[in-house]
């Protein structure tokens, strides 16, 4: 059964389509037919909750390279589905949203096809259960994330906020890949789910560690985590449908998925629990300070989704402390922790994908995103406003709404934590409570800000371009369910824990029972959480009133002193050393390029025989020389170096002529008649052509250069020739590698054919002349558009 691996593939099939059906059905908005997609999608992943609840898997695998073990192999649990459902339903809730949001201008065909691009690719990242096939979708995440961030490229911040994203993301990703393959050297398996049932047995191996690094910087260069978050806000230049999909729903969960995917084989070691909880902490924190100072909403709602990705960070480090205390009631106790980091991972998708759409909304019907101009617009966006309340209030944790269900448990997880015993302790654990109370202190004020700086207050007409209304219901649909979603997750969240969560949770943490609580409750009695939940709505109730008063804190940090302005810097040094280097090289002159060419083959090819002992050479074996071959060897010598001599051109066109004829009579000595006709042929056509041309030779004069030069030259040919000559009598007397002669005995067996010369000229020459074919034809191409723009040079030359 392949409907897993078909579901994966079905978005970019879609998206291949798109352009084709646009250009047939007018001028209708293809966005309902790409919304039946992800609807479809939807449906599948949602009829597997009833396997998924009952502890059973679904496994889909395709032979894609058997021999490097690398196979399409899909993989459903509880982790996967619950990012499939994020996926795919907040995907549905996006593409509804944005058939209203998106003006009739905008390229619709490539919107949706980047959109399905980035859906199939996402897909594919949590379902693959191959690290290979998961290498690969990650990396379309990033391409096809780039190619919606840039969809207005007549932007420029916006192609800076593409680039940034790529490099950052890209970067990641290539350390994560080099983790895989440290994985594969250590375990001999490219399989997660094989991986992870050996690697206890490997925690002293030597790439343990090195592989465990890798992959977190992977995970934490998607997940926008500190220092790696500054890609985030300048991705918000994407237009906000992307924005409420990419960067709240899913593209930024993919770093959240890799770590806990991989908590059962790194979790239980301290460097795992320390290095996530740290780096989660201080981008929690880090992000909800900078939160606070924007004055553009989608600046505001980025920042706030890096510290609410470091909150689930942090909550994943916290509880992989779970995997060394295995079944015990220690290991019961930490485990919630991902308990709750699973539930807030779903929770924050429901409040910030509903917010960027209101912000959303507020830009598309007021023209501004400004906060300072905004105020007062909860006269005339009511359901907007009542949206915003709702999102805003839930990610500040307040009751009544699904936040701060899963806001009081990552108290109870900080506070776990900072008594942890063992290896864990450290005098320094009470600072992780208090991080998190601080970081709840500063997102209650900014989701103050967003409700009562956007919508209460007096309103300045003259301040905004148009008179705001309510846009149209379809736009409203998308937040309406997201909103309601946010209340009913608060009044029923067993639902969601019963039948997703705590399957999710055994999956990441096996043999380890009561890691889940029992029932998902809202009240707990009168408690530490209960208590620092209240301290959080006084001191930054206070804190919001008085914010013009000590806003002023934000100046204390230099302007240069940021993130952004060393990246900045290193990609302007990167960039002008480029440049430099180009320049040294790119000089124009050829003889200088060939210079470059000999110096690096004599090094790369000279040093290889030296440095593996590859340098050897016997005539034992070899032929006797006959007095004819010595003969045209001193001819060729004679001849070669007379060219250099010469003062006429056609002495030199002769003379290299004689060098092709001589190599001819060598084939035709050595009994190789088709190759010697073939060279006959060249050597004279070459020469032809040569002849033919000479009246419109440039004068041939010899190059006035300096004897260091000279010398230069001389010794770069002379070592040039000695080393091809080294590695030629090295290839005729070394044997340094297993030989293949295997392959011409089971010629039948290996490639269908009886005779050895008609398998290579079938298996290998097919290739190189299908090659060959496609040189020509790149070429053609070429020609073919030097030809049209000539022709349209003189057309407007005329014209003119």
């Amino acid at each position: 059964m392949h409907l897993l691996i078909f579901f994966i593939l079905f978005p970019f099939l879609a998206a291949a389509l798109i352009p084709l059906i646009h250009r047939r059905i007018g001028d209708f908005n293809i966005g309902w037919l790409v919304l039946f997609i992800p609807v479809l999608l939807f449906g599948f992943f949602a009829s597997q909750i009833p396997l998924v609840s009952s502890r059973e898997t679904l496994l889909s695998s395709i032979e894609w390279i058997p021999s490097l073990g690398i196979n399409f192999t899909a993989y459903l649990d509880g982790l996967s589905l619950i990012m499939a459902l994020l996926i795919t339903g907040v995907g549905s809730l996006v593409v509804l949203y944005s058939i209203y949001y998106l003006s009739p201008t905008d390229s619709f065909p490539h919107f949706y096809a980047y959109l399905l691009l980035f859906m199939g690719a996402m897909l594919g990242v949590v379902l693959s259960d191959n690290l290979m096939v998961l290498y690969v979708f990650w990396e379309l995440t990033s391409i096809s994330s780039f190619l919606l961030i840039a969809f207005w490229y007549h932007r420029k911040n916006s192609r800076y906020g593409a680039q940034k994203s790529l490099l950052i993301t890209v970067f990641g990703g290539f350390a994560m890949f080099a983790g895989f393959l440290m994985l594969y050297a250590m375990t001999g398996t490219l399989s997660i789910q094989e991986t992870a049932a050996v690697m206890g047995q490997l925690t002293e191996h030597a790439l343990f560690y090195p592989a465990m690094f890798l992959i977190l910087l992977g995970a934490f260069t998607k997940s926008a985590q500190f220092p790696f978050h500054i890609w985030l806000p300048d991705a918000m230049e994407a237009p906000t449908p992307v924005s409420a999909y990419l960067h709240s729903a899913t593209m930024v969960k993919a770093g959240i998925y890799l770590v806990a995917r991989f908590t059962p084989i790194f979790g239980g070691t301290s460097a795992w629990f320390w290095t996530i909880t740290i780096v989660g902490l201080i981008t929690l924190f880090w992000g909800a300070f900078c939160a606070i100072r924007q004055t553009d909403l989608k600046a505001l709602l980025a920042y706030s989704t890096i510290s609410q990705l470091g909150l689930i960070m942090s909550l994943l480090g916290m509880g992989s402390a779970a995997l060394h205390y295995g079944n015990t009631e220690a290991g019961a106790l930490y485990g919630l922790a991902i308990f709750a980091a699973l539930f807030h991972l779903v929770n924050h998708s429901t409040f910030k994908g509903a917010l960027f759409m209101v912000v959303g909304i507020i830009d598309h019907q007021v023209g501004t995103r400004d906060i300072r101009r905004l105020g007062g617009l909860m006269a005339l966006l009511p359901v907007t406003f009542t949206f915003a309340v709702i999102g805003s209030f839930s990610m500040a944790g307040l009751p009544l709404l699904n936040g701060f269900l899963s806001k009081e448990m990552f108290f109870t997880a900080s506070l776990n934590a900072a008594s942890m015993p063992g290896l864990f302790s450290t005098s320094w654990g009470w600072l992780i409570p208090v991080i998190a109370w601080l970081a709840s202190v500063l997102t209650f004020i900014y989701a103050m800000i967003i409700v009562f700086r956007t919508f209460l207050g007096n309103r300045d007409s003259k301040a905004v371009e148009k008179r705001p209304v309510e846009p149209p219901i379809g736009m409203l649909i998308s937040p309406a369910i997201l909103s309601i979603l946010i209340v009913g997750l608060f009044f029923a969240p067993n639902l969601l824990g019963d039948h997703l969560l705590k399957p999710a949770l055994e999956q990441l943490l096996p043999g380890i029972s009561g890691a889940s609580p029992d029932s998902i409750y809202a009240w707990h009695g009168v408690n530490t959480e209960l208590l620092m939940t209240i301290g959080i709505v006084l001191i930054g109730s206070v804190l919001f009133i008085t914010f013009d008063r000590w806003k002023g804190i934000f100046k204390i940090q230099p302007a240069g002193w940021t993130f952004n302005a060393l990246y900045n810097y290193a990609l302007a040094s990167s960039e002008n050393a480029a440049s430099f280097v180009t320049r040294s090289y790119m000089t124009g002159r050829l003889h200088q390029y060939f210079f470059y060419i000999l110096l690096f083959f004599i090094i790369s090819t000279g040093g290889t025989l030296l440095l593996s002992d590859a340098l050897s050479i016997s005539f034992v074996q070899d032929a006797p020389v006959s007095i004819y071959e010595l003969m045209l060897v001193l001819v060729m010598i004679i001849t070669a170096i007379s060219i250099l001599f010469t003062r006429s051109r056609l002495s030199a066109i002769l003379m290299n002529g004689v060098l092709g004829y001589s190599i001819s009579i060598f084939f035709v000595l050595f009994r190789a008649p088709d190759l010697a006709l073939t060279q006959l042929v060249i050597e004279t056509v070459t020469t032809a052509l040569f002849l033919l041309c000479f009246n419109y030779l440039p004068e041939w004069k010899r190059e006035p250069l300096p004897k260091r030069k000279k010398a230069r030259n001389a010794v770069l040919a002379i070592a040039g020739g000695l080393v091809i000559t080294l590695t030629g009598l090295s290839v005729n007397s070394a044997d340094l590698f297993e030989t293949i002669s295997s392959y011409f005995q089971n010629s039948y067996e290996l490639a269908g054919g009886q005779n050895i010369v008609n398998s290579i000229l079938g298996d290998f020459r097919a290739l190189d002349t299908m090659l060959e074919g496609l040189v020509l034809f790149i070429a053609g191409i070429g020609v073919y558009t030097l030809i049209r723009l000539k022709l349209k040079k003189e057309a407007g030359t005329d014209g003119d």
